[in-house]
């Protein structure tokens, strides 16, 4: 248990969470605004290398939210299939043309405003897609890589359109990230 006081009292840390900061401005039928992340370098190094290197080519640019559970999470990032105007039938299967990342589990806690790496069955297999969870989530601790926080705009989050089913999908216009953009 001190270890993981230790890990999230890190986490915490305004001094070290500050580093890089990712900033997505969302429009659409359910969500319009700015949501600000702490991305978590000291957690996942090579996922935030990863998300932040597909943000400075402007990859995320016009990526919808594919997959939306209300009362879990929101998911997106697929940069090869997810592209607003595109054929999205194959949304969320997709990845970027960036190898797949071993996994950087961590003791941080899926809570409210967590944003995590999105993957296949095999741990090892994240690669640009993401989601932000809307609530807590514990049975995902351990198993998904931590990639960072929200920090401003939960209420922009919380706004995004939800998909139906179990699974999620958005039917019809999903919300989309207009622009992304990382400040160091």
């Amino acid at each position: 248990m001190h270890r993981l006081a230790a890990v999230i009292a890190l986490v915490a840390s305004p001094a070290l969470v500050n580093a890089t900061e990712m900033q997505i401005e969302i429009e659409g039928e359910g969500a319009n605004g700015t949501v600000t992340i702490d991305l978590l370098e000291e957690v996942a190094p090579e996922h935030v290398a990863q998300i932040a290197a597909l943000s400075r080519a402007g990859a995320y640019d016009g990526v919808v939210f594919h997959r939306v559970i209300d009362g879990f999470m929101a998911q997106t990032g697929d940069v090869q299939f997810g592209k607003m105007g595109g054929d999205m039938g194959r949304a969320g299967m997709g990845g970027s043309d960036r190898p797949d990342l071993k996994a950087e589990f961590s003791e941080v806690p899926f809570e409210r405003g967590v944003v995590g790496m999105a993957r296949s069955q095999d741990p090892n297999s994240a690669n640009s897609q993401f989601f932000i969870m809307f609530d807590e989530g514990s049975f995902l601790n351990g198993q998904y890589t931590v990639v960072g926080r929200v920090t401003d705009g939960m209420d922009v989050v919380d706004a995004i359109k939800r998909g139906t089913g179990q699974n999620g999908s958005v039917v019809g216009q999903p919300d989309v990230m207009k622009s992304v953009t990382i400040t160091d």
